[in-house]
């Protein structure tokens, strides 16, 4: 909930350019759901057991859950009045919301056609009353209830999904007096109602929109004769049958229809209901149209492109030669793309082995994989199902490799396959392994800050093949030599790597630990920064979500500082440099700190041993550490409170590893 307030205070940013403030609310609101269907469901579950085995736990979870629910009430009341502003400024720039009832004549012939020709055969009314359990409806849309008079005063309730899915939130109109408008798809269908409903007596129309979110735990059967796919597969339908635990509803819906709506939704009294305004799912911000104006957003950073890339020379022999990195989407995403495009066709290779946690819609990568296994190549594909709300995507993409005959393996049981690893098997030169801190995923390279280290070095390639072993034989013991695996010893290797700075600090020797992370909530490694704190160690983390340290706190942690950035890119590299009495021992990988990473998922964590790339990783946190433009205070209190950065002058970290990554490219073309 901090974080996503601090994406809530950058959207609040005058400085931001207006359209990209708009995206930040739809941020800000998906983020909301998917906790309200993850988090907040988990703890519902907890506060409404009845084993009394559970009393504590049942108490603390219904103080944690009326705590949450007290700080979502006062980001509402933030996020409502951030809304109305940026109403405000699009329409100095021109750009006006419009509902049904101020629709100019030609505009109205508008929207009648462009409901006739892109909108009606998507709408499906539902009377309220044939609705056997509305929780059973969709979460990810909207819905109207629709409350119908004829002229004798007899009143129906109806509802109807809106299918922005389908048809898009905005409607675009027609610009008038130079002025633009943009119109939700909710008034569009409120204007249309007659069209709906027509021939059916009604001669009033009134509509309210709600959205309700639902517990998106799913239940897996642990039925033998099922397989893992068919079991996953049922699973993500239970998901559509969860219950709902919060709904958001327009505050002026009338009493009989708003208790005729919560009937159907069947809400436990723990559950949320919350008033609010005309409109919901906000998340639909992310892809508000730009109504022709490129200035309201941020100047475009094209990926710069490595320059081998422009070259002809194998990528395969590049990488054996020398270490390569790319850091997404400073840097081209086409690097991994083109190195696995080479190894489908090339004759010197024999293998290819990946894993995958989550793939673009149109995955290149795929397509690579499958080009690969119709060149006879051996190739095998690690495929997480239960990568949270991309199982289906993740089920149909295994059957299309199974049917282009790649070797899909799901997983390990009881561990979800976090790693993102690739090795390839080569005839006669070396093995090439990737090891990345983010996934193989077109589209989040773009929009993600993720690095991909590519090698050859022998003992790292040959501890990326043990762990698809080992992914194969989980029972069988494994030892790696460079990599830092979970669950295997990756806990283990980072207290050891702490515990070396600390008992350093103690000798009076310089002692540091950088790092750049997602999430750090484990206990264990929480209490160990702690101690290295109180021996004196230098702690800096940049941390983007979720943190569990209290910084700053004299004489316990005030050798600890932490910053979050929120800025244009999705901060989401793992990073991991330790003083090692001047050696600087550098990791990446795909491992955050928190107890999943490193007990319940197959994680890797690699050395950086080139000494150029362990030169970009350490700079990279540098300048995260810097930043003191686009980054917040992260010390527990929930204040966000902008951070000082350590330079007195503006630091921008995005801006600085653009233009740093920018210089090397067209240093490299001279």
């Amino acid at each position: 909930m901090y974080f996503n307030q601090r994406i809530l205070l950058e959207a609040r940013r005058s400085d931001v350019p207006l359209l990209e403030r708009l995206s930040f609310m739809g941020i800000y609101s998906n983020n909301l759901d998917e906790f309200f269907r993850v988090r907040m469901a988990t703890i519902s579950r907890i506060a409404e057991t009845s084993d009394r085995a559970f009393t504590e736990q049942r108490r603390r979870a219904k103080d944690l859950y009326s705590h949450l629910s007290d700080l979502d009430a006062n980001y509402s009341t933030e996020y409502e009045k951030t809304m109305h502003d940026l109403t405000r400024e699009l329409a100095d720039e021109g750009i006006h919301f419009i509902d049904e009832t101020q629709l100019s004549e030609s505009q109205q012939h508008f929207v009648r056609c462009w409901f006739r020709n892109k909108v009606s055969g998507f709408i499906s009314p539902v009377w309220l009353d044939k609705i056997d359990g509305l929780w059973r409806e969709n979460d990810d849309h909207i819905h109207l209830a629709v409350s119908l008079h004829d002229a004798d005063g007899h009143e129906d309730y109806a509802m109807i999904c809106i299918p922005s899915d389908k048809c898009g939130r905005f409607i675009v109109l027609p610009e008038e007096d130079g002025k633009k408008y943009v119109m939700y798809l909710d008034d569009l269908i409120r204007f249309a109602l007659p069209m709906i409903f027509t021939g059916m007596g009604y001669e009033k129309f009134e509509a309210y929109s709600f959205k309700f979110t639902k517990d998106a735990e799913m239940e897996i059967d642990n039925d033998l004769r099922m397989g893992t796919l068919q079991k996953i597969s049922q699973a993500v339908k239970s998901r559509k049958r969860g219950a709902a635990l919060r709904v958001i509803y327009d505050a002026a819906m009338p009493r009989a229809l708003l208790k005729a709506v919560i009937t159907k939704l069947k809400l436990d009294k723990i559950d949320t209901l919350k008033p609010s305004g005309r409109y919901h799912n906000h998340k639909d911000f992310m892809s508000f149209p730009d109504m022709g104006r490129k200035d309201l957003l941020y100047p475009e950073w094209r990926p710069n492109v490595p320059s081998e890339l422009k070259g002809r020379d194998s990528l395969l022999q590049l990488v054996a030669e020398k270490d390569r990195f790319v850091q997404v989407p400073y840097q081209s995403f086409d690097y991994v793309i083109r190195l696995l495009q080479e190894a489908a066709v090339s004759k010197n290779v024999k293998s290819i082995k990946i894993t995958l946690y989550r793939v673009a819609k149109n995955s290149k990568i795929i397509e690579a994989l499958i080009c690969a296994a119709r060149n006879g190549k051996k190739v095998t594909a690690v495929v997480e199902l239960l990568a949270r709300f991309d199982e289906s995507s993740n089920i149909s993409w295994s059957k299309k490799m199974q049917d282009a005959g790649i070797n899909v393996i799901f997983g390990v049981e009881g561990l979800k396959v976090h790693s993102k690893i690739v090795h390839i098997g080569m005839k006669k030169r070396k093995d090439i392994a990737v090891i990345g801190t983010g996934n193989f995923h077109e589209g989040n390279a773009k929009v993600y800050t993720d690095y991909f280290l590519m090698t050859a070095n022998r003992d790292i390639v040959k501890d990326v093949d043990s762990v698809f072993d080992f992914i194969r034989k989980p029972y069988h013991p494994v030892k790696f030599r460079q990599l830092l695996v979970s669950p295997n010893e990756m806990r283990k290797r980072f207290i050891d790597l702490v515990d070396d700075e600390i008992h350093a600090a103690r000798h009076g020797r310089h002692a540091f630990i950088h790092i750049k992370i997602n999430h750090i909530t484990d206990e264990e490694m929480v209490q160990k920064l702690y101690e290295a704190s109180q021996a004196g160690v230098e702690v800096r983390v940049c941390v983007r979500g979720n943190c569990s340290m209290v910084t700053g706190a004299k004489g316990y942690s005030d050798n600890i500082k932490a910053d979050g950035i929120i800025d244009r890119y999705l901060e989401h590299s793992r990073l991991f440099v330790f003083h090692a009495r001047g050696k600087n021992k550098t990791f990446l990988g795909s491992a955050d700190w928190m107890p999943r990473n490193l007990d319940h998922r197959v994680e890797v964590i690699t050395p950086v041993l080139d000494p150029d790339i362990k030169a970009d990783v350490i700079n990279t946190i540098r300048v995260g550490l810097m930043d003191n433009t686009h980054s917040f205070t992260v010390d527990g209190s929930g204040q966000n409170e902008r951070w000082q950065g350590l330079s007195s002058e503006p630091v921008r970290a995005q801006q600085e590893l653009y233009e740093h990554y920018s210089t090397l490219n067209s240093d490299s073309q001279k």
